[in-house]
């Protein structure tokens, strides 16, 4: 059996992760005080308790997102022998590198933090957006997005992340535009996301200048098992290789839907969503129905995962 390990990315997160499984193993506990300790505030508090307004800011998400799915990993009992490849969408990209032994927990946990922090300054409050569009082709999307850019700003195409889902980012009312184009073009549902920064887009330029910088300073190990990429869907397997991608993956289309099927080419053909939330078990039903798949983020899913993964 091909097994593939994913991590999802922002949007996944919840007040009150991680507090069942810190109530039930003491490697969830030892992850999250890991992690108090690197960042100097306790994280834990912020996951377990909200407030759910600061848990939503980019850089105090994508923390407790890593943080919150590792914890998950370790109570697993960190099964890379297991893993055929792993992927991570967007943020979760960092948690696959961690499961992968390419980069140490605590680093990373510092590393995300800047990379939310540089990504908000990067585009002031209100200038960026991100939108998803539901039931139209890839084609038919990057028209609107060529045709609502203008001086005034541009929007692109920033996550293919199923057949009937991609999201887009930009410049606030080019998003806008884009989003009343899809409409008028026949998009089945056009929803704003509640984020103001526009990931994935040639915006997030300066984010990646600063991301590339700190990303020199960590010491980062070849992978125990290939990580398929974000940036290309290509399988990865050195850390030269992986460190590029996580730069570059800030300022380009994130390729989720094509790293799941280069997933299935490699023989995968049990898809384990690691961490909070379903939103990727959610992503791979819309990319095919019959795609295996099971979700680890509390106790009762973590013995299922167990359950399959000692069959």
């Amino acid at each position: 059996m091909g097994i593939a390990f994913l991590f999802p990315g922002q949007g996944s997160q919840y007040v009150g992760m991680g507090k069942d499984l810190c109530d039930r193993f003491e490697a969830a506990r030892e992850t999250f005080a890991e992690a108090d300790r690197a960042l100097g505030w306790e994280i834990s508090r912020l996951c377990f308790d909200g407030p759910e307004e600061r848990l939503n800011q980019t850089e105090y998400t994508q923390p407790a997102l890593l943080v919150a799915s590792i914890a998950v990993w370790r109570c697993l009992g960190e099964p890379i022998q297991k893993g055929t490849v792993v992927a991570g969408h967007s943020l979760g990209e960092y948690s696959a590198l961690v499961a992968a032994g390419a980069t140490p927990f605590a680093e990373a946990v510092r590393l995300v933090q800047q990379r939310g922090r540089f990504m908000q300054e990067a585009v002031p409050k209100g200038q960026g957006g991100m939108a998803a569009i539901l039931g139209l082709d890839r084609k038919s999307i990057e028209e609107v997005c060529e045709k609502a850019s203008d001086d005034t700003g541009r929007v692109t195409a920033a996550n293919y992340n199923a057949p009937d889902q991609v999201v887009i980012a930009g410049e606030a009312q080019a998003v806008q535009r884009g989003m009343a184009l899809a409409q008028e073009r026949g998009a089945k549902k056009v929803v704003p996301l509640a984020v103001s920064v526009p990931s994935h887009s040639p915006m997030m330029k300066e984010a990646c200048r600063r991301l590339a910088a700190e990303l020199e300073k960590i010491q980062g190990r070849d992978l125990a098992i290939p990580l398929i990429n974000n940036l290309q869907a290509k399988k990865i397997t050195t850390w030269a290789e992986a460190k590029a991608g996580l730069v570059d993956q800030l300022s380009s289309p994130l390729l989720w839907e094509e790293t799941i099927q280069r997933m299935r080419d490699e023989g995968v053909d049990l898809f384990i969503e690691v961490g909070p939330g379903r939103v990727l078990s959610g992503l791979l039903k819309r990319i095919d129905r019959k795609l295996p798949t099971a979700n680890a983020e509390d106790s009762a899913g973590i013995e299922k995962v167990k359950e399959l993964l000692e069959k």
